[in-house]
């Protein structure tokens, strides 16, 4: 079978011919040229798990990680984190250049980046939980394979991202299969943090009899760290294998289309690109607002498996919240879609991110109670979902809107979404090198069992004030977004005027099916 057969539909009309002529031409109607399968729409949307995957297992448990198993300084650690995410934020705008001067080949644009990228990623992914047998370079071990595979990670995803552009033309349909899309990387980061947790859970480094002050001064067993690194060796070599078959299933499943047959424009240059992108307003606007909302979650996220473990002092049931958490925020994303469809993006977004409030005030507030973690946890990966979905479906409006505006100016898609990811990758790198920091200063003991009250109460900070003044700030911008629903309407007419007129004229015999 053909690389993406498998998932395309079938809509053609016969078209009369005169008598005497032999032809008969076989016309996609233009209603349907664009209508995507059910099945691209998954093979597309399996094509986001392995950056959810490895992007939720990395997200939740390296901090902890490289401090309690590698057993790094907070202030060595915090150096790889945000080092590792500073790399890889300059990196998105730098493959986003690349592929945005890739040409077309005979498997795509965007594919062969995808390909490419995939088994240096694996690996490197891999050697990121392995630990060292030495102590001399270790950081330089760790600094090493984080920024490679953020690097490899970035070909594999800004290529991927940009390829919503590429699977239909028409608005509706790209809006489903960024639903469909986000669907599955919720569920990729479910199965990140559900592998990662459930492997790693398993192994932990302090005795259950030891809590509280009893076990302050109790170091690890050299017996029970080997058990532990080897659970996350064992849960890195799951999510590899993971990785290489979402990536082929989108690779064979997915067919990339070839549009703006009719370019006649040089590609942008960098400077150049930049210069227009940064100077849309629309884009400006919600990369912005989406910067200090994606920041509040991001910080939530580098800190929660600590704040549950050495605030809440769930130790054995932190990798459980964290799933159920993302279970939650799974169930979510249908409901999103349809509130969304039905109220608008922006309305979607103001509900969506208020929603976590409370209860980053309730989490923090009542004492530690089990019962009450997990609920909390149920009610915030509602607003995680919306965190995750919104985002990239209101992208697509804003390159639809540069379309409209700049008519001559082509190649230029993956640019938007590279420098999104760009300002949102390296603002979470400030911040986890920040907060881990701030752990040192609050005087964390590495490889402890439990920490001081300082550390405590750091960790609440972490979780609850600090991503609440982000999330208000970043609605607050997000009010001056221009494009709501009748805009975008507008736009998504202009657009497939613009697709009719170029369509009719090319009268290419490949987007009008064979002639018998």
């Amino acid at each position: 079978m053909a690389r993406g057969e498998g998932c395309e539909q079938s809509s053609t009309i016969l078209l009369p011919v005169k008598p005497g002529n032999a032809e008969v031409k076989l016309v996609k109607p233009k209603e349907h040229r664009n209508r995507l399968s059910v099945c691209s729409k998954l093979c597309y949307a399996i094509g986001g798990a392995p950056y959810q995957i490895t992007g939720s297992a990395l997200g939740f448990f390296l901090q902890i990680y490289l401090l309690d198993v590698a057993q790094l300084d907070p202030s060595l650690a915090s150096i790889i984190l945000f080092v590792g995410r500073a790399w890889d934020a300059v990196t998105d705008p730098t493959v986003g250049f690349l592929v945005s001067r890739s040409r077309w080949t005979g498997i795509g644009r965007m594919m062969p980046w995808v390909l490419f990228s995939t088994p240096f990623a694996v690996l490197t992914y891999f050697l990121i939980w392995y630990v060292p047998p030495f102590e001399e370079g270790k950081v330089i071990w760790y600094l090493i394979f984080y920024c490679l595979f953020q690097s490899m990670q970035t070909c594999f995803h800004v290529p991927y991202s940009a390829l919503t552009m590429f699977i239909s033309s028409d608005q509706k349909e790209r809006d489903s299969a960024t639903a469909y899309r986000m669907m599955v990387e919720v569920l990729g980061t479910v199965l990140g943090t559900a592998i990662q947790g459930q492997i790693v859970g398993g192994a932990s480094n302090c005795p259950d009899e030891l809590n509280g002050e009893n076990s302050s001064n109790v170091n690890t067993t050299r017996t029970s760290l080997d058990e532990t690194k080897q659970a996350y060796l064992i849960a890195s070599g799951v999510i590899c294998i993971i990785y290489v078959v979402c990536a082929a299933v989108l690779f064979l499943g997915v067919k990339e289309q070839k549009v703006n047959k009719r370019e006649t424009s040089k590609p942008l240059t960098f400077r150049k690109g930049l210069w227009v992108i940064m100077t849309h307003g629309p884009y400006v606007k919600l990369v912005m607002g989406f910067l200090f909302t994606s920041l509040a979650f991001m910080l939530l996220e580098g800190n929660f498996a600590l704040f549950i473990t050495y605030a809440l002092g769930h130790r054995n049931d932190f990798q459980n919240i964290l799933l159920v958490i993302m279970l939650s925020g799974t169930v979510s994303i249908p409901w999103w879609q349809w509130f969304l469809t039905r109220f608008g993006k922006k309305k979607a977004v103001y509900f969506g991110m208020t929603w976590a409030i409370p209860f980053m005030i309730l989490i923090v507030t009542i004492k530690s109670n089990l019962i009450i973690s997990y609920l909390v946890s149920v009610a915030a990966g509602v607003s995680v979902a919306a965190a995750f979905l919104l985002p990239w479906s209101m992208l697509p409006d804003v390159v639809d809107n540069f379309k409209v505006n700049n008519p001559d100016i082509h190649g230029h898609e993956a640019l938007f979404y590279s420098f999104y990811v760009f300002f949102i990758k390296f603002a979470s790198g400030v911040s986890l090198g920040i907060s881990t920091l701030s752990l040192k200063f609050a005087g964390y003991e590495t490889g402890e069992c439990a920490q001081s009250d300082s550390v405590s109460l750091t960790l609440k900070v972490l979780v609850s004030p600090v991503p609440i003044a982000l999330i208000a700030v970043g609605l607050l911008i997000l009010k001056t977004y221009p494009i709501d629903e009748k805009r975008r309407q507008e736009n998504r007419r202009q657009l497939q005027k613009m697709l009719d007129s170029e369509t009719d004229s090319e009268s290419d015999p490949s987007e009008h099916g064979s002639t018998v």
